[in-house]
């Protein structure tokens, strides 16, 4: 393995579709999307993003090398395998953000201090944040709701409503509970020694906080469907039609984690799991058709 295929590997490939999944939102539900100076200017901040993130993903190894040694799958990893040179993953994780934030200045100012804020948080949770309960799944959260904020800021926005900002917030807590309660499940007993925070956590409290969540999620979206009312026809609201797909997709979710023991790496699930994959497909084809299709019929 060459040092640049351990780089990519460590700045996590999979990973790289949460960018598009949070940062097109804005571009999505403002009209926008076959709008090609708005759709390059955010599919740049998605890649943006998809550099800074990547340049965390590697600090974060570099800061939990030992621990993830211990850790049955994690050990694995290019740094905690010793196929990355420390040096060299060092060098990544200085060039990558200056370079991410350089080529925002060229298109968005705006851009370039979310990603300064977005790598201010990310240090912040890899020295400290990571370290105290709750507040450690909040700034994961946090970082989520940044990416949707790179999307709204690179274009100019005419109908994106504040309360996509809490559909997705709420999503992204949702899937950083279910994959604390899947990581704490596979590490049994040893959870504490691979991860610290874990000597905070059990199996009920997570249970509970992934119930408060998923319930919060739906009825967020429910509520931001009502109250966009973006193509009313004949008084009714189509883009209810996606009500129905979202709880599927959120109970879909529920089960695979349940029943099936996934969850642990959202974005396997998203890569593999061909029911939710035909939902996400069939979600942003019906809101496509309301907000795209039917207005020109």
């Amino acid at each position: 393995m060459t040092v640049f295929t351990a780089i990519l590997r460590t700045m996590r490939p999979r990973q790289w579709p949460k960018n598009l999944l949070f940062v097109f939102p804005a571009l999505v539900f403002d009209g926008q999307l076959f709008v090609l100076d708005s759709f390059l200017r955010v599919l740049t901040a998605a890649c943006l993003l998809i550099l800074m993130s990547g340049a965390v993903y590697i600090m974060n190894d570099l800061v939990d090398v030992e621990k993830d040694r211990l850790h049955p799958r994690k050990k694995f990893r290019p740094i905690a395998a010793g196929t990355l040179p420390v040096p060299a993953a060092k060098a990544a994780t200085f060039c990558l953000p200056i370079l991410s934030i350089v080529a925002a200045l060229t298109f968005s100012v705006s851009l370039a201090w979310v990603l300064v804020l977005y790598l201010v948080l990310q240090v912040a949770y890899s020295f400290y944040l990571k370290h105290v309960p709750i507040v450690d799944v909040l700034a994961v959260t946090a970082g989520f709701v940044l990416r949707v904020i790179a999307g709204v800021v690179v274009i100019s926005v005419q109908n994106f409503s504040p309360w996509l900002y809490a559909c997705t917030g709420l999503l992204a807590l949702f899937l950083v509970v279910g994959k604390r309660r899947q990581e704490l499940i596979a590490l049994g007993e040893d959870a504490a020694q691979t991860r610290p925070i874990f000597a905070h956590y059990n199996l009920a409290l997570l249970d509970e906080m992934l119930r408060f969540v998923i319930t919060s999620t739906f009825l967020t979206y429910l509520l931001y469907t009502i109250e966009v009312n973006i193509t009313p026809v004949k008084d009714v609201n189509l883009l209810l039609l996606t009500v129905p797909l979202v709880l599927y997709g959120l109970m879909r979710y529920m089960y695979l984690i349940h029943i099936k023991g996934e969850g642990a790496a959202p974005e396997e699930v998203l890569l593999t799991d061909r029911p939710i994959q035909i939902t996400v497909l069939m979600w942003f084809t019906t809101v496509v058709f309301v907000l795209y299709i039917l207005p020109r019929l």
